[in-house]
């Protein structure tokens, strides 16, 4: 490119700044099982994971007993006294079970409130997941941890409490059943929940809580972890969304605020078959431990009563930095900004070096690429699916070649930087058309300052560019290593949003990352508006996103590791005494197709009764099955009284087979009051009437095969119009219907009942059959049998 190589030294240059952001994200190393006893060690919490996630071990299994006992072993023998807390809970979702947690307590010399550290034990049911990282990566992180802990023999103020919770993945009830049920739950000051929704990638911090984090902000940043990777913008969203953590459960019906440590990346793994120790990647569990050993030794030591406010700060990390100020401070600092430019416009002005017709022309190629590479990577999104359907087979919307994606969409939206700003700007002008982006940020800026102040953070890197025009304004210099120098926040705080969208939000998102690549592209308009021959550097970056299209085409397909999800079911109808198989698949393949056959006839009637899932699935397809001798539910009517207006009922269902799941209806206009089932009320039900959605009312995990028992009354006038579906997740193995194995290069589709054998039927008294009463013929008794009288003689 000319003899000039300061475009090739930039290019290389931001690669090199871009390689050390990520790589100082999270350890580049994994600390041995040599480690010294008294350090926190990789291989030992990996070795812990390999114990734990050998085999599914979802609520209701004996794998499930057996992870449970393991866990009471392991903190017996690092010298913890261990109790188990057990009963049933009743969500405000109608999901009902009985969970079993595994507590242990520490005491320290001089408490003030307790500092929990979480995880759940359970992995997630239906998909023959082994729970690696969702979530024996956390447990084995609190184990692993508290072991070097209590090695140490660290000085320790405040009570530690360990809690491993219990059917999290159903409906976080191991969480409220301590919160609401257990007396060490009015002592807790502040938790620690280790979590994943991914098998790698850099560890997260988000905080929970009802009022401020400004004091957790201050005590966190205090702590002084490793490797911090968080942000207030989390923050802020995470708090206008609903929210399904055990540590969600501590802040809404406790009062407890506290930590949350998750991964995402590799969600493709997330509650599926391959969510082993296989996927897992050790620097993400290393990573977990950089948070673990500062902030338990940390937070154990100070006065847990001063981790409330009221007030919020913005907080952001750069490598091995984590920043924070007020949030007043965010509204001040736009507009300080704003001025700040507008006197360097005008001193600019005044010197001949800022013309404001260029910076006018500055917004063309600027809204431009924003327009052009939102709308192509919005519809070249469309397009791929389209080109490659199968990539809807994975519900959580991020395929395997995901980052090839984001690759693509990336350097297609630089691509088209480097076009607009090659017809539309020169090298001349480019301070000129800089203040065009600047003034953009700070648009966006002051609309995030009224309505996500926790992205404040962002005027961060807008101040560098302010100052950097500042300083070519005032010495008319404007040099290679100056404009990388300032550069630096830009990329440190910008870049890793553009990859954590689509990861955490799914490739649907992917449109967001090319306005946030433009926006980033502007922000350093000083490093790439000086490239010369911006032409091929167009055709350079579209070769590459080209190279990256090609690569995830050629790596479209499944294998073993990463499989398609598929799923089936038998469901069968104890109403007609009919039996279906049926999908919620919209692809079908050999495997599903030797069951539903060739041609995908239609799932007719079977979401009438909607099962609840992620993402609100229904079945797509159906095929007439073999009725097979599936034992039914005995439905026993205990109580059955009208007193005054109401009608008091108490049904019990008892399970004829070994189940795990009922899931029952009721008809929408008949009302139910003081519900409960197998003695437990809705936690938090504020009134007597059951709130539920639709028909559903309830969702009950079956441990031990216990009955469902039902106790609730309705109006007397209300017609009693009530169904249950009754499920065993042993469809693979059911001698009676032989279903054969999957391919290696497929697995049970995630987030659904799936792989279950299902009987549906209606919740009505059971009345024995009448046996036909056979009568004898009447006879008539004045009817004389012919020659039954004789004659009499009379005697003389």
């Amino acid at each position: 490119m000319k003899k000039n190589p300061t475009s090739i030294i930039g290019f290389l240059c931001v690669l090199a700044i871009l390689g050390i952001i990520y790589a100082t994200m999270m350890p580049q190393y994994v600390s041995r099982e040599e480690e010294a006893l008294a350090e926190f060690s990789t291989e030992r919490a990996l070795n812990q994971v390999e114990i734990i996630a050998q085999k599914p071990h979802y609520v209701g299994t004996t794998n499930h007993e057996l992870v449970a006992n393991y866990l009471k072993l392991e903190l017996n023998r690092i010298g913890l006294e261990t109790s188990v807390q057990e009963g049933f809970t009743l969500n405000d979702k109608g999901l009902l079970v009985k969970s079993k947690n595994i507590l242990a307590r520490i005491k320290g010399t001089n408490n003030t409130k307790a500092l929990l550290l979480l995880s759940h034990y359970d992995s997630a049911p239906h998909s023959f997941s082994k729970g690696a990282s969702d979530d024996a990566s956390g447990v084995a992180t609190i184990l692993e941890g508290i072991r070097a802990f209590l090695y140490s023999k660290q000085p320790q103020k405040n009570d530690i409490i360990i809690l491993f919770s219990d059917a999290e993945e159903l409906g976080l009830n191991g969480a409220a059943l301590f919160v609401n049920k257990h007396p060490w739950a009015k002592d807790v000051g502040l938790v620690l929940n280790f979590e994943a929704r991914g098998s790698s990638g850099p560890s997260y911090m988000l905080m929970e809580t009802n009022k401020g984090n400004q004091a957790l902000v201050k005590e966190f940043a205090n702590a002084k972890t490793s490797y911090p990777v968080s942000n207030s913008l989390m923050y802020s969203i995470y708090k206008m969304l609903p929210n399904d953590t055990d540590l969600t459960v501590f802040r809404e019906q406790g009062n407890i605020q506290g930590f949350n440590f998750a991964f995402i990346d590799g969600h493709y793994n997330y509650h599926t078959q391959q969510d082993d120790v296989q996927h897992l990647n050790k620097m993400t569990l290393a990573h977990q431990g950089t948070y673990l050993m500062p902030l338990l030794k940390y937070f154990s030591n100070i006065d847990l009563n001063a981790t409330n406010s009221t007030e919020d700060e913005v907080y952001f990390t750069v490598p091995f930095s984590f920043i924070n100020y007020p949030f007043s401070w965010v509204m001040p600092m736009t507009l300080i900004a704003l001025g700040l430019l507008v006197i360097f416009i005008f001193v600019g002005k005044a010197k001949h070096m800022v013309n404001f017709r260029e910076i006018f022309k500055g917004f063309v190629p600027l809204l431009g690429s924003v327009i052009i590479s939102g709308l192509v990577t919005f519809l070249g999104w469309k397009i791929v699916l389209q080109i490659y359907p199968q990539y809807t087979d994975l519900l959580n919307g991020f395929t395997y070649n995901g980052h090839a994606y984001i690759g693509a969409f990336v350097t297609l939206s630089i691509a088209i930087c480097f076009a607009f700003y090659h017809h539309f700007s020169e090298i001349k002008v480019t301070m000129n058309h800089f203040v065009a982006p600047l003034l953009l940020w700070i648009i966006i800026n002051a609309f995030i300052a009224n309505n996500l102040t926790g992205a404040g953070f962002l005027i961060i890197p807008v101040y560098f560019g302010i100052i950097l025009f500042g300083i070519y304004v005032l010495t008319q210099h404007n040099s290679l290593v100056l404009n990388l120098l300032f550069s630096i926040p830009a990329l440190a705080i910008v870049a890793p949003f553009i990859v954590m969208f689509p990861i955490g939000l799914g490739l649907k998102i992917l449109y967001g990352s090319a306005v946030l690549t433009v926006l980033l592209f502007g922000l350093m308009l000083p490093v790439f508006g000086s490239f010369i021959k911006k032409g091929i550097w167009t055709m350079f970056f579209f070769a590459i996103s080209i190279a990256f299209f090609v690569y995830a085409g050629s790596n479209s397909g499944y294998e073993h590791g990463k499989a398609k999800s598929n799923s089936l079911l038998y469901v069968y109808n104890a109403n007609t005494n009919s039996a279906v198989w049926t999908t919620y698949d919209v692809n079908l393949d050999d495997w599903t197709k030797s069951y539903l056959g060739e041609k995908n006839q239609k799932a007719v009637g079977l979401n009438s009764l909607p099962i609840a899932s992620k993402y609100n699935s229904g079945f797509t397809y159906s095929a007439i099955a073999p009725v097979v001798d599936v034992p039914k539910p005995t439905i026993a009517f205990l109580k059955d009284s009208v007193v005054g207006n109401n009608r008091y009922l108490k049904i019990k269902i008892t399970p004829n087979r070994k189940v795990n799941r009922y899931d029952i209806f009721a008809n929408p206009k008949m009302t139910l009051y003081n519900f409960k089932a197998n003695g437990v009320s809705t936690s938090g039900a504020k009134t007597n009437r059951l709130e539920h959605d639709g028909m559903k009312i309830l969702c009950y995990y079956v441990v031990g095969n216990e009955p469902l028992v039902m106790d609730f009354y309705i109006n007397k006038s209300s017609i009693f119009d009530m169904d249950l579906l009754e499920s065993s997740f042993d469809l693979m193995t059911n001698p009676l219907l032989k279903v054969k194995p999957r391919s290696d290069w497929m697995m049970p589709t995630p987030f659904v009942l799936n792989d279950a054998v299902v009987i549906q039927q209606k919740i009505k008294r059971y009345v024995a059959p009448v046996a036909p009463i056979v009568t004898a013929p009447v006879k008539d008794s004045l009817t004389i049998v012919k020659d039954s009288l004789k004659p009499v003689l009379k005697t003389e």
